[in-house]
């Protein structure tokens, strides 16, 4: 018979949360983590279960110990995919960290394709809003996303047709301007040979690999409220959580 999960082992829970702070950009290359008598006191566990978590981070690639000074955050080349961008624009208010910016290449109507229109259930009507953004950083293009939305869209959240940058993310602000709260997110992921017009935004090579999210926001009352569909460069990386293998 099928059984609830058990909570994640406590060390689990703290990696997981530094590693999010890490995605997120609250935590930066060269930024040093917390020790392991801090996290043993913020978390009210055991230096052992503090000194594991820390283990687990460095296992990941996303932290270095150095000797005799403590434990920093490594320059690891991560994709920021929607839930840490949405994660650090509930905190933060902005979506990006500094360094990064994104350009609106295109906003306003479009034609949507068949797998956005069945993603929010556009029956009849296959016009849609969209916004189509390249986001960089000090390296150049590390992002090319799209942003679509039902057709009431245009009027309940007029700047979405704007090609002015939205600085609190095009979610937020849906929110703000609908009433209608992001409740949950379901994440598609394949890999595919990048076409023209994104071996150009990304600046690729041509015939290079790209990662492709399809991403869906669904509100409180399982109703699609966004789909987004991003494309990542090679030799990046995406975090999952940890999962049992029992």
């Amino acid at each position: 018979m099928p059984q609830i999960e058990e909570a994640q082992p406590k060390y689990l829970q703290i990696a997981h949360h530094i590693r999010d702070q890490i995605l997120r950009g609250d935590l930066r290359p060269g930024d040093e983590v917390p020790s392991e008598r801090q996290l043993a006191s913020d978390w009210n566990v055991s230096r052992p279960t503090a000194a594991r978590s820390l283990e687990a981070l460095s296992n990941q690639g996303l932290v270095e110990k150095r000797q005799g000074s403590g434990t920093y955050v490594r320059g690891v080349e991560v994709n920021r995919r929607a839930r840490e961008l949405y994660g650090r624009a509930r905190q933060t208010g902005k979506i990006y960290t500094a360094g990064e910016y994104a350009v609106i290449t295109s906003a306003g109507w479009l034609d949507a394709p068949d797998y956005v229109a069945d993603a929010l259930g556009l029956a009849k009507e296959r016009r849609a809003v969209h916004r189509r953004r390249v986001t960089s950083n000090q390296t150049g293009p590390i992002t090319l996303s799209t942003s679509w939305f039902a057709p009431e869209m245009a009027q309940r959240a007029p700047r979405l047709m704007d090609p002015e940058r939205i600085q609190e993310g095009t979610l937020l602000y849906v929110e703000q301007m609908t009433g209608r709260q992001g409740s949950y997110a379901e994440d598609r992921m394949s890999a595919r040979t990048a076409t023209e017009e994104e071996t150009a935004d990304l600046g690729l090579e041509a015939g290079s690999a790209v990662l492709i999210v399809h991403h869906v926001v669904y509100d409180l009352q399982d109703r699609p409220l966004e789909f987004a569909e991003a494309t990542y460069p090679p030799n990046r990386w995406a975090f999952e959580q940890g999962y049992p293998l029992t």
